[in-house]
């Protein structure tokens, strides 16, 4: 990918969005903007949609400031490609059933569920756990074999196997990385995980 091209963090009034910016920079992609304005968007070539926080209020945020319907349009339509980071992932789902049930955008099949684990697994998953990658392109063509990344949340994205490129075994198999045409996602936080958050970035944005 040319270091040209227009990155746009999708500014929702939740999120990381200033870690991912400074991770993003870190590598050399200058032309990059955090914004919630459409014709910043519509000028992307790469969206990015962060997210930390209730689900409820990261979708709520979305609408309020009509950015469901402009991602609709960039992404479902323009075939735009999109990573979605922790929250920002789950948003692509049907629903989330955290604190009631909450439709997301419904781009990838599926719902966030809250983590019914074993005792010994702690709720919230916080910290590193390695991953089992399924599919390596384009998001994990750069990262070593069982890659570890920084987890933090206490729901997950149910989806189709098909959807799912990456696991994490934390008791159960939780998704940690889903794709679908070109919509991208992530449960983990990249712009934590050091050297492997940065490959990651790299991969995606060198096969776009």
């Amino acid at each position: 990918m040319s270091l040209k091209h227009n990155i746009v963090i999708v500014d929702y009034g939740v999120g990381n969005t200033y870690s991912v910016s400074n991770a993003i920079k870190s590598l050399g992609y200058n032309k990059l903007i955090i914004s919630d304005d459409e014709k910043v968007i519509n000028n992307a070539d790469i969206l990015i949609l962060p997210g930390v926080g209730a689900f409820e209020e990261s979708i709520n945020n979305l609408r309020d400031r009509n950015l469901d319907k402009i991602l609709n349009e960039q992404v479902l339509v323009l075939k735009k490609p999109i990573l979605g980071i922790c929250v920002g992932m789950q948003l692509m789902a049907t629903l989330s059933e955290e604190n009631g049930i909450h439709m997301g955008l419904n781009w990838i099949e599926g719902t966030v569920k809250r983590l019914e684990l074993s005792q010994e697994f702690a709720v919230p998953h916080v910290g590193w756990n390695n991953i089992s990658v399924k599919q390596t392109e384009p998001l994990f063509i750069r990262t070593p074999v069982d890659a570890n990344f920084y987890f933090d949340h206490s729901y997950y994205f149910d989806c189709e196997d098909k959807y799912v490129s990456a696991y994490c075994d934390y008791d159960i198999a939780v998704t940690a990385a889903v794709q679908k045409s070109n919509i991208f996602g992530v449960q983990f936080h990249p712009e934590k995980s050091q050297t492997n958050g940065l490959k990651l970035f790299r991969g995606f944005f060198n096969s776009i």
